[in-house]
């Protein structure tokens, strides 16, 4: 067997003599052989794979803990768990991603958009029983700044969701710039995670989704927990901007389970986070620059687990008005078997109407 010095070892690897020696500490990366009489390590060359490995992941940034998992693991379940704590960075990072560009922008003065260019939203909202449920637990709410989408769970779903919209209502005649947006918008989550308490009654299985966006006058500011969803078409990409917080989803991106697989999965339906919260209301919260001629979708699960989004863009992006594509969204998840509450929000960011003269 070919013996390494740890120097020659870590030229070879990429690694330090100091992180290899921390490696052997927390028992990651064991040297071969150590020398009795004077502690030197010695490496295998047959180590250099593995040790590479664990380079490469300090790269991206993955935490010791986790990289000892992925180096136990065979090499196709090692490529999953790759693949998910990756999406598990680009989630977070583009988190962050509109509040820097905000804070950059406002910060140097340079929006990085023509200001002289006014705009509104024209939206429509639409809600349906559909053809399985006795009841239609959904709520849904389209105005000049606020678009919500909630949909309720258990015995008081239907209160719990018609709580949770109300509570964010009042941001409608709120004093609102795109600096405080997100502080407003994170105390009405408070609120109504607090109003579906109470609309609960004390039912355990009672709770809401909550997916809402607010409109600033060129920025909105959306808020999200539960797997309704949020979906951006623009430049004709159709982009979903919420990440659903469902027991499959957290399976997927921890690269136990494919998307096909959680098409079938029988937790598809639990949720892993709602209203009313554990603790607080730790809804995911966003600011997005506004463009002419987007166009927002907030809908239901009762839209996104029966009509695929190829089929979604389609009548995203056919270029009806607003209230046109929102019966056709509903009338779309109706045929293909209507299996639950169905709700939708469609709005279009445009050039603002000049105002009436009075008189």
């Amino acid at each position: 067997m070919t013996w390494l010095t740890i120097g020659a070892f870590a030229k070879a690897c990429r690694l330090s003599p100091k992180a290899l020696r921390l490696y052997d500490e927390l028992d990651l990366l064991r040297p071969a052989r150590v020398d009795p009489g004077t502690g030197y390590r010695y490496y295998a060359a047959e180590q250099l794979e593995h040790a590479r490995l664990v380079a490469w992941l300090r790269r991206l940034g993955m935490p010791l803990a986790r990289i000892r998992e992925v180096c136990a693991l065979p090499p196709g379940l090692a490529a999953r768990e790759i693949r998910a704590y990756w999406a598990g960075v680009e989630a977070e990072t583009a988190a962050r991603a509109d509040l820097a560009a905000f804070l950059v922008g406002h910060l140097s003065g340079e929006t990085g958009r023509d200001t002289t260019t006014m705009l509104e939203l024209r939206y429509a909202a639409r809600s349906d029983r559909g053809h399985v449920r006795s009841a239609n637990q959904d709520t849904v709410y389209a105005g000049h700044r606020l678009l919500a989408v909630a949909d309720g769970c258990g015995a008081a779903g239907a209160r719990a969701s018609a709580a949770a919209v109300d509570a964010l209502k009042s941001l409608e005649d709120a004093e609102l710039s795109a600096g405080n947006v997100l502080n407003l918008l994170e105390d009405a989550v408070r609120s109504a995670d607090e109003a579906v308490r109470e609309a609960a009654g004390g039912l355990p299985d009672a709770g809401t989704t909550l997916t809402a966006l607010l409109w600033t006058g060129s920025r909105l500011a959306l808020a999200h927990i539960g797997d309704s969803r949020a979906y951006l078409l623009r430049d004709g990409g159709l982009f979903r901007i919420t990440h659903d917080h469902s027991v499959v989803q957290s399976l997927i991106d921890e690269g136990r389970l494919t998307p096909e697989e959680a098409d079938s999965h029988p937790q598809r339906m639990l949720l892993a986070k709602a209203l009313p919260a554990n603790g607080s209301a730790t809804a995911d919260l966003k600011l997005r620059e506004a463009r002419d001629g987007d166009r927002y979708l907030l809908c239901s699960d009762g839209l996104s687990r029966q009509v695929s989004d190829l089929r979604i863009r389609e009548l995203v992006g056919g270029g009806g008005e607003p209230a046109d594509v929102a019966r056709e969204l509903v009338d779309e998840a109706n045929a293909v078997g209507g299996g639950d509450n169905v709700s939708v929000v469609v709005a279009d960011v445009v050039p603002a109407r000049p105002p009436v003269p009075a008189g």
